[in-house]
């Protein structure tokens, strides 16, 4: 067999993470192994196996084989020295948090950063002396403008949730290098089978595995994948002691998830494409944002650091919060929830879902506005979505 490195990405996606350590009889598919703590042949192999002398498993938390495996996947499929699985995409957000921001230090963000990423530094990061700026990294321009003596992290999400607007991620990776920041990238919205961040200069990159990576709105989970040894160390250290990280039977279903990452991705993509041509001229709709247009403000940077525009859009109705709060109550066959990347469509009013118990004012500046809806396209017939879509914006 190939080595994962030598192989294209769809066949990673199915291949990846299956090595001997963790296939003892054949298997197809990695085992799921159910197990709290694992026994050593003697006190000098366990002595070995807990100073670093000796690989080997000691305790799940601290690794397990079946996590091992989809870690190792994800991070081949990024380009990555490693990955470390997480409970949850915030409990990898915060471990990012942890490693790298101490006390009266400084971290400059996209300002349409999913919202949770957000207000964990505000409201409790701030508790201890964290100092945040969130700009419009879209322009990169702002970010210069933010860096201070005390800034260590540059945290970036592109396409940004839920405004879509994308960020130029070399220019970033060369802005963080001159100022010695650390430059993390929320990969969520693309998966790494449209974007890795890590070729384009990044440090770590992050993904809720929630969403396209699992693709099937039935678990949740986080990744970081690190560039190199020196970082994946000093986020494994932080994550294995505060416990934050992921259950083997959840690795097991986001592996099996993963192995379909390529079809499904080319086929909701495929999809948004005509889904997006056709709200660009509904009456009912003001504007849309979905990179895939050549009207997109960014659609050049979109062709340039993706390969592919992905499922995500947002589009803006008539009559603002009230149009919102029609197409949500209208929609018949597109699944009313929040969260994205599924194998099924879900859609979202933000203003009055997600961000409601965020300022109007903080969200006009996020350009979060009121007629903003959000919708992760999926794997249905683009035509049945069509006419849901159509149903539900002529009852405004």
């Amino acid at each position: 067999m190939k080595d994962h490195k030598e192989m294209h990405l769809a066949t990673k996606a199915i291949h990846g993470g299956l090595t001997e350590e963790n296939i003892h009889y054949g298997e197809v598919s990695v085992p799921i192994y159910q197990t709290s703590t694992f026994s050593f042949k003697n006190a000098n192999d366990g002595a070995d196996k807990f100073s670093g002398k000796k690989k080997g498993y000691i305790y799940t938390r601290m690794g397990n084989p079946t996590i091992n495996a989809l870690e190792e996947c994800i991070a081949a499929l990024e380009g990555g020295y490693g990955g470390l699985g997480t409970a949850t995409g915030m409990a990898a957000v915060s471990t990012l948090y942890m490693t790298f921001l101490d006390k009266d230090s400084h971290i400059i963000s996209t300002s349409a950063v999913y919202g949770p990423s957000r207000t964990v530094l505000e409201r409790d990061f701030s508790r201890f002396g964290v100092q945040c700026s969130f700009v419009d990294t879209s322009d990169v321009s702002n970010i210069e403008k933010e860096i201070k003596p005390n800034t260590k992290l540059l945290y970036i999400e592109t396409p940004a949730n839920p405004t879509i607007a994308l960020t130029d991620i070399r220019k970033c990776a060369d802005i963080a290098k001159k100022h010695n920041l650390i430059m993390a990238v929320d990969n969520t919205f693309s998966s790494p089978y449209l974007q890795r961040p890590l070729e384009l200069g990044a440090d770590i990159v992050l993904h809720s595995l929630t969403k396209f990576i699992n693709g099937h709105s039935d678990i949740v989970g986080g990744i970081l994948i690190p560039k190199n040894e020196d970082l994946y160390c000093k986020l494994k250290k932080v994550l294995h002691y505060l416990g934050g990280t992921m259950d083997p039977h959840q690795a097991w279903l986001v592996l099996r998830g993963v192995r379909s990452l390529a079809l499904r991705v080319e086929k909701s993509t495929a999809n948004a494409i005509e889904i997006a041509k056709f709200l660009k001229n509904h009456p009912r709709v003001e504007w849309i944002t979905y990179p895939g247009l050549p009207e997109h403000p960014q659609h050049d940077l979109a062709k340039e650091q993706m390969d592919g525009f992905g499922s995500m859009i947002s589009f803006g109705v008539k009559n603002g919060m009230d149009g919102g709060k029609v197409v949500m109550d209208n929609v018949k066959l597109i699944t009313l929830a929040v969260s994205l990347g599924g194998i099924e469509s879900l859609i979202q009013h933000p203003a009055s879902m997600t961000h409601a118990n965020v300022s109007a004012e903080r969200r006009e500046k996020a350009h979060i506005t009121d007629e903003l809806v959000r919708l992760s396209v999926g794997c249905e017939d683009y035509r049945d979505l069509i006419d849901d879509l159509d149903q539900a914006l002529n009852k405004i």
